[in-house]
């Protein structure tokens, strides 16, 4: 929920900026910071949950490889954080192949029925009153990515059995789990699925209730089905049994996804792209994801004396907010499935291309109106985790159901939800994104990663819909221009701006607002509002972070973990 900050007393704010420059009475971080780094030799794992966690390191001590340990900690966050992921949802890595020594990344998304026509679309949204694609239902559901992502990436990195990695979650699922703190208080949104076809109450809140923090969750249902899929591999889940019973299920309560659409899925192994910010190679994958906005804002803000301007001063905050905005007009413009839309990557991610857009950034006055560029002259709520090995590979890997639950529908005797990203297409005929059957939407769901002089530096992620662009921006600048360690750059207070334009929205014309987390001084805030910034605050709005850094120096593998969720880093 958001509001509207209120202006302070000049003498409280004056205290509040003596006490913020008061000397730090820390060991080690600086007076924000939660934790230390996790440091270890051999391997690491960092996710959103400490169980996940834990799975994943033992992964890697039973001989697995990083992508093993990445998938059988993903299999554990799909039963005991289904708030925000599951194997009813997209998936998207990047992977270092210490063998291969390149980057290779995995676009692991569904496609829309190919049944559902956009006029047919279209009157389904008629009879409901609708000109947009609902979170909710039926209509938002595309084909499930997840499951053949991860035999994907098992096909080509992996070392253990695949029933040896689901095992730890069959296991938890049938003996149950303690749920978390900030995964209960999300849980509580599984009330919403009242009255949508399927079996989203009795699989999320058996006795008309969610799980509270502490309490021991089963889910018995979505062991089977993992069992399933461990036995009898990704075509149990293609081709077999399960997509069977969605099928029947789809047919009887007026949903459009059929066998046929699981039978033709695929993933798409893509090369990463990149920019390179202050000697660093940061990588993000190509649309039709979101991973580029990242790497214009960058672009953008290289430009910019950022250190000089000082950490989190109201100039450095300033600039970033908005190259976001800049950035986000491409992305509402440009960004859909390259198989149906011809997208101006290269001029999109040009150096001269950002030149001329960092034009448009005033220093004393917020942007109100900005429309999308021209790049074509220079052309020529979601989990993240990332795991590393003792061979040196790194996976960057993310995976969402869209909205916490995502659609709210289950079919019976599953115990997992369908994601709502068919919700991402626009119903305007010539847009890039416009919904087409057997097509991608835009996602918002990217992993990163960042290599310094041809060797892995850091494979990192944020959480969290339009916040993860903003997110990895902001923990780049922390890093790479204000020198915070791996653990701080997470901690540090960040923010995050919204009403911008979107995927299925006009220009934007009012300037959007800018929410701001605890923690930014007030003095800064007073001067932002001064130069036409609408400031606000959201709860839990400013995403979850996880990363590993590659320490040359001493060979060890640096980790954290978001402390704004249940989560941590675990190495061995």
């Amino acid at each position: 929920m958001s509001t509207r900050l209120a202006p302070l007393p000049a003498a409280a704010i004056l205290l509040l900026a003596l006490a913020a420059s008061a000397q730090v009475d820390r060991v080690t971080g600086r007076p924000f910071a939660t934790r230390s780094e996790v440091v270890a030799q051999h391997g690491m794992v960092c996710t959103s949950h400490p169980l996940a966690t834990q799975i994943g390191v033992d992964i890697l001590k039973a001989g697995g490889s990083a992508v093993d340990a990445a998938i059988a900690a993903n299999a554990a966050l799909g039963l005991m954080e289904p708030v925000s992921c599951g194997i009813g949802g997209d998936l998207f890595a990047i992977v270092w192949s210490a063998k291969d020594q390149k980057l290779q990344g995995l676009n692991a998304s569904g496609r829309s029925p190919l049944g559902l026509s956009f006029e047919q679309m279209t009157a389904e949204l008629s009879r409901l009153g609708r000109t947009n694609i609902p979170s909710t239902g039926l209509l938002p559901i595309s084909v499930p990515g997840c499951v053949d992502g991860w035999f994907e990436l098992h096909r080509r990195f992996g070392r253990l059995p695949m029933a040896q990695l689901m095992a730890p979650a069959v296991r938890y699922a049938r003996e149950g789990f303690p749920v978390t703190e900030v995964i209960a208080y999300y849980w509580e949104s599984a009330r919403r699925y009242a009255g949508l076809p399927g079996a989203a109450l009795e699989t999320w809140a058996p006795g008309g209730r969610a799980p509270r923090a502490g309490e021991v969750f089963r889910n018995p249902d979505l062991g089977r089905t993992y069992s399933l899929v461990a036995e009898k591999g990704r075509d149990a889940f293609y081709r077999g049994e399960i997509a069977g019973k969605i099928d029947a299920f789809m047919r009887v309560h007026g949903g459009w996804l059929r066998q046929v659409d699981f039978e033709r899925h695929t993933s798409t192994w893509v090369e990463p792209v990149s920019v390179n910010y202050r000697g660093y190679d940061v990588y993000e994958l190509p649309p039709n994801g979101q991973g580029i906005a990242a790497l214009q804002m960058l672009n953008l803000l290289e430009g910019f004396d950022l250190r000089a301007m000082g950490f989190q001063s109201a100039d450095a905050l300033h600039v970033m907010i908005e190259a976001k905005k800049l950035a986000f007009e491409d992305r509402a413009r440009f960004y859909a499935d390259p198989a149906f839309a011809k997208i101006p990557l290269r001029g999109l991610l040009s150096k001269a291309y950002a030149a001329e857009r960092r034009k448009l950034i005033r220093p004393g006055q917020a942007g109100r109106a900005y429309e999308p560029g021209n790049p074509a002259p220079h052309e020529g709520d979601t989990i993240y985790l990332t795991a590393a090995d003792a061979e040196g590979n790194l996976v960057s890997l993310i995976q969402s159901n869209y909205r916490g639950f995502g659609s709210g529908i289950v079919v019976p005797g599953l115990g997992f939800g369908f994601q709502d990203r068919g919700e991402m297409f626009v119903m305007q005929p010539g847009h890039a994104n416009v919904y087409a059957p057997g097509k991608r939407p835009f996602h918002t769901i990217i992993p990163a990663f960042v290599m310094k002089d041809g060797r892995p530096f850091l494979s990192f992620g944020v959480m969290g819909g339009a916040m993860q662009p903003q997110g990895h921006v902001q923990i780049l600048v922390n890093l790479i221009d204000f020198g915070l360690g791996l653990q701080e750059a997470g901690d540090a207070a960040r923010w995050q701006h919204e009403g911008s334009t979107d995927y299925n929205s006009p220009p934007m014309k009012t300037g959007g607002w800018v929410n701001l987390e605890s923690g930014i001084p007030w003095a800064v805030a007073g001067e932002l509002k001064r130069r036409g910034h609408d400031l606000r605050t959201d709860l839990g709005g400013y995403g979850g972070y996880q990363a590993i850094l590659w320490d040359p120096t001493n060979r060890v593998y640096r980790g954290a973990s978001e402390s704004r969720k249940d989560g941590c880093a675990m190495g061995y």
